[in-house]
């Protein structure tokens, strides 16, 4: 998931990407486009929660 970032250079909203030892900013246009990655990044936290519990319960399932 990429990482929403102030630009050090021009003061833009822009997602930061490391690619080894060079970090690179790409500008985020538009200030919709910036709210529906952080809806879109909320969201998959929520089901990336879901599924680790569920995960855990059914390794307890599995231990019984």
């Amino acid at each position: 998931m990429s990482d929403i970032k102030t630009c050090p250079k021009c003061g833009a909203k822009a997602t930061y990407k490391i690619k080894g030892t060079i970090e690179a900013f790409e500008a985020v246009q538009d200030d919709e486009a910036f709210k529906k990655i952080g809806q879109l990044k909320k969201a998959m936290q929520k089901y990336k929660d879901k599924a680790e519990a569920l995960e855990q319960e059914l390794q307890t399932l599995k231990s019984l």
